[in-house]
């Protein structure tokens, strides 16, 4: 396996922990009455979402960086309901993360772990 690029760890660690963060911030929220009605689900799953793609990219895995994208993407999205700042700041964040987790050695990385098809 190849050796995982400072960048790939960086982003990493900085996904699992907003997810973290996030996670707890959010349990405030709770209410067991009514779980459903003020979307605390679904936001703590998103959350959940960023900590696993993040130490799965620590680990290695390739669909780990494609959660990713998609999890960033997906707030790229969400913030277009609110304001055009959140929308770039977002975009700004997507493109950074498409950067360091698409370079070559980052591919590198997360192709080392991958079976190599006999031809």
């Amino acid at each position: 396996m190849s050796k995982r690029p400072l960048s790939v760890t960086l982003v990493s660690l900085l996904l699992a922990a907003a997810g973290a963060v996030g996670f707890v911030y959010h349990l405030k929220e709770l209410n067991v009455q009514h779980l459903f009605q003020n979307d605390f689900v679904w936001i703590e799953f998103v959350r959940l979402l960023a900590i696993v793609s993040g130490v799965y990219m620590l680990r290695g895995h390739n669909w780990a960086r494609w959660l990713a994208m998609v999890w960033i993407g997906f707030h790229v999205v969400i913030s277009a309901f609110h304001s055009w700042t959140e929308v770039a700041a977002h975009c700004v964040v997507l493109a950074i993360f498409a950067y360091v987790l698409f370079r070559p050695v980052a591919r590198e990385y997360f192709r080392a772990g991958q079976p190599k098809a006999n031809i």
